[in-house]
């Protein structure tokens, strides 16, 4: 059924949907006692700097973080022997003999020089992100030498984005507020004290290294230079902070500022990089001095006015919860009691995450997003290529956060002139092309070793990423700015490719199934090294098919498109194993090493690509619910994050719930790890372990999927819906072909929805199969075709479905 609406706002504003209406409940994480451990503190940001006090009472650290802090510079990655080994790997693996293909691989095949230095790389040219520096609160207090305090809180709300700390000693109660500015970019504290004259406290700033501190006309500032990895000559940084009170007296000395005797005092603090911009050192000065003549309550209008702008665009509300309870018992409680309100703060945690670590004009989320507390950050804080770095974006689209794709775009249009460079030095290929991981330095060659660092899909994987944020937006302005990078990563593959012996098809050689190991028949020894594991067709294929689809609708390269469409016909198949019934991860069924392992690439056709589906492919939809099964549902935290996806995507709620709890199984009590595997710190933050923030996001994203799903070329609302979340509404989710979507349910039954279009275009929405002939459509009766409504919207219109009584 085919419907045109030219509905306007004006009749829209006047629908009254209960279940739709955006309430804005107070999100907030909070605790009773300060954090004894980095992973109970609380995360500020506004997607460049950040800072996490962690809520000390006479002592407080606050770490701070500039998400352009990185060491190390431009490297020559280039191995001349690669290309020259490169026919004996390839021969070696038509042969079947992968373990020797490794060996030579392991001798000659990797980058030149040190690549990531094994993630240790803060003095190697490859860099690491690094913590930008601690800010040392040292609070005096009056009276009794013995520190006693009493009626303590602190807490964050995601609604503000800002931070508090309060508490009461010898009557007089005192607090702390703290945001990093969305508006004015600088980190703000507000002290104050209940009673006149009684804030006396010292403010500085440090770091473990290549810092030195010194004041100027009341500014203690802070500066440096990162090594390089070279000459040592590398990023260099500069921190100002000022502090302005109400009364009483100040002094700076070199590296720290002394208050006695105020009531109220603000504490502003400025920084920036020579990566950031080239003028770093003026633009942090003059960020520094526009606030000083600012009033507070202005400033902190200002940053939740523009704070509230993005993250208010979506509500989720899944039912009640002990709010009562401070966060870190919440979360010990969540697995033996339900609280369906715990969820939904964690799925607007993922959000508030998002928007805090990264925006436009900025550099993407790294491993831990934007926030580090070490110089050597584990695996250098870098972007992983082979899941890491695309899960930390799975919410941006559907989670209505759209700008944020900005800084990956230009991350992967920068990779391309060193990916020619890869692809031609290592494969003899045209096109561009980059392994397992990447930098700020644009870093596409291979690991140092082919046991992690041979998968040559990582750009590619990148390429589905830009795909996607055309299929939310349909903004062909920019396709075409980023058509020249999937044409140049399928031009890699189109040229690189090799026919395997036994059927003729087309694979990657030599590659590897993300840091999965397997045996080959009579050996223990494990092998890496392949041609054509099954992740990578998966790729191939959608990288192609994105292509072919980006050319047709710029009508661009009919030639290289018929070459893709001739390529794509000779992919290899999925294949389904003939013992197990589970899907194959490698060309060939071989034992893997372990059965269990934390990546389930070979999973990548059903979640985040839509090769594999309930509705269209049942067997190969069943044959990875037995993939998941064998799996498991352990493993790291991202990769409890990962399933929770898949098991969406097979439409089993119940399932996806039960990996969501997984997920957020607590880690740490009271100031101590109580748990070695993956799972969730109190400040919420994903343990890998340690603290990793893809798990977050593909949390984030995992439960938008349970919510709503759009891939199939049609809007399904609830397809994953647990028995746990019997009632609930949500606003705001965005759909593939430019919609927003507002929903809400009852006994599990969708009641209302409203779709708006953010750009012309025609919907389908599928409606459930048992009550699809009870839905109105803007008050008219739906004669559905296959289970589908078609609308057609102009941009802004909406149209509401709502279940008749």
């Amino acid at each position: 059924m085919r419907i045109t609406v030219f509905f306007f706002g004006l009749l829209w504003s006047l629908i009254s949907l209960p279940g739709c209406q955006k309430a804005v409940p107070d999100l907030r994480l909070w605790y009773k006692s300060p954090a004894r451990m980095w992973e109970e503190a609380l995360p500020l940001g506004n997607g460049r700097l950040g800072a996490m006090p962690d809520g000390g009472v006479e002592r407080e650290s606050i770490t701070l973080n500039d998400i352009t802090m990185w060491s190390g510079s431009v490297d020559d990655t280039r191995n001349p022997e690669a290309l020259k080994y490169l026919p004996r790997i390839r021969q070696l693996l038509l042969e079947g003999k992968n373990d020797k293909a490794q060996q030579v691989m392991y001798e000659h095949f990797a980058c030149g020089g040190r690549g990531s230095a094994f993630g240790d790389g803060a003095d190697a040219p490859y860099g690491s992100y690094q913590v930008l520096g601690n800010l040392h609160l040292k609070q005096g207090f009056r009276g009794d030498s013995a520190l006693r305090y009493e009626h303590y809180e602190r807490g964050m709300s995601l609604n503000k984005a800002v931070a508090w700390t309060k508490f009461q000693v010898g009557g007089v109660d005192y607090r702390r507020e703290y945001f990093v500015s969305y508006a004015d970019d600088v980190v703000v504290i507000k002290l104050s004290a209940g009673e006149k004259g009684r804030l006396d406290f010292d403010v500085a700033l440090d770091r473990p290294e290549n810092f030195s501190c010194y004041s100027n006309d009341g500014v203690v500032c802070m500066a440096g230079q990162l090594n390089n990895g070279t000459d040592g000559q590398g990023n260099r940084y500069l921190v100002q902070m000022k502090v302005l009170q109400d009364e009483g007296k100040q002094v700076a000395d070199s590296a720290e500022i002394h208050v006695q005797g105020a009531t109220v005092a603000y504490v502003f603090l400025s920084a920036g990089t020579e990566l950031w911009r080239a003028d770093y050192e003026r633009v942090v000065a003059a960020l520094l001095a526009k606030v000083e003549e600012e009033d507070y309550d202005r400033l902190k209008s200002r940053h939740v006015a523009a704070w509230q702008e993005r993250f208010e665009r979506v509500s989720l509300n899944l039912g009640n919860g002990p709010d009562s309870l401070p966060t870190d018992l919440r979360l010990q409680r969540f697995r033996e009691q339900e609280d369906p309100a715990f969820v939904a703060l964690y799925f607007q945690y993922g959000r508030y995450l998002m928007l805090s670590g990264t925006r436009e004009n900025s550099l993407p989320l790294n491993l831990q997003g934007l926030w580090a507390k070490t110089i050597h950050t584990p695996w250098n804080g870098d972007y992983h290529l082979n899941i890491n770095l695309q899960m930390n974006y799975w919410p941006a689209e559907v989670g209505n956060m759209s700008e944020v794709y900005q800084p990956l775009m230009k991350l992967v249009q920068g990779m391309v002139p060193s990916g020619e460079v890869s692809a031609r030095t290592f494969y003899g290929a045209d096109g561009w092309v980059a392994h397992m991981m990447t930098n700020p330095w644009q870093y596409t060659a291979p690991g140092e070793h082919a046991s992690w660092g041979a998968t040559n899909t990582g750009g590619a994987w990148l390429c589905e990423h830009l795909w996607e944020h055309y299929a939310f937006t349909l903004d062909r302005n920019y396709l075409r700015e980023v058509y020249p990078v999937l044409k140049g990563a399928a031009r890699f593959f189109l040229t690189s490719m090799i026919e395997e012996p036994v059927h003729g098809w087309l694979v990657t050689a030599p590659s590897s199934s993300p840091e999965n190991g397997f045996y080959m028949p009579g050996s223990r020894t494990p092998v890496y090294v392949c041609m054509g594991p099954t992740m990578d067709v998966q790729i191939v294929k959608e990288l192609f098919a994105n292509t072919i689809q980006a050319a047709g609708i710029l009508n661009e390269d009919p030639v290289f498109v018929k070459e893709l469409q001739e390529a794509l016909a000779k992919l290899p198949p999925m294949q389904i194993s003939p013992d197990g019934g589970y899907l194959q991860e490698w060309l060939q069924d071989y034992e893997e090493t372990d059965i269990h392992h934390r990546h389930v690439s070979h999973l990548y056709g059903l979640h985040p690509s839509n090769q594999i589906s309930v509705a269209e492919t049942p067997e190969l939809a069943e044959a990875a619910r037995k993939t998941l099964e064998r799996r498991g549902d352990g493993g790291t935290g991202w990769s409890r994050a990962w399933k929770i996806n898949f098991w969406a995507r097979l439409q089993d709620g119940n399932r996806a719930y039960r990996l969501l709890k997984n997920l957020l199984t607590p880690v740490a009590a009271d100031g101590k790890i109580i748990y070695r595997g993956g799972g969730t710190y109190p400040n919420l933050f994903c343990a890998h372990p340690p603290f990793q923030i893809d798990g977050n996001f593909g949390g984030c994203a995992g439960i938008a999927e349970m919510l709503v799903q759009s891939q199939q070329g049609y809007i399904e609302v609830l397809p994953a819906l647990p028995d746990a979340w019997k009632e609930g509404s949500f606003t705001g989710l965005c759909v593939r072909g430019g919609g927003v979507v507002d929903a809400d349910w009852k006994d599990g039954k969708l009641q209302h929805l409203i779709l708006t279009a953010k750009t012309d275009n025609t919907f389908k929405v599928k409606l459930p199969e048992d009550t699809a002939q009870r839905f109105l459509l803007n008050k008219k009766p739906v004669r559905p075709e296959g289970g589908l409504v078609e609308v057609t919207l102009k941009k802004g219109e909406k149209a509401e479905i709502r279940l008749k009584a």
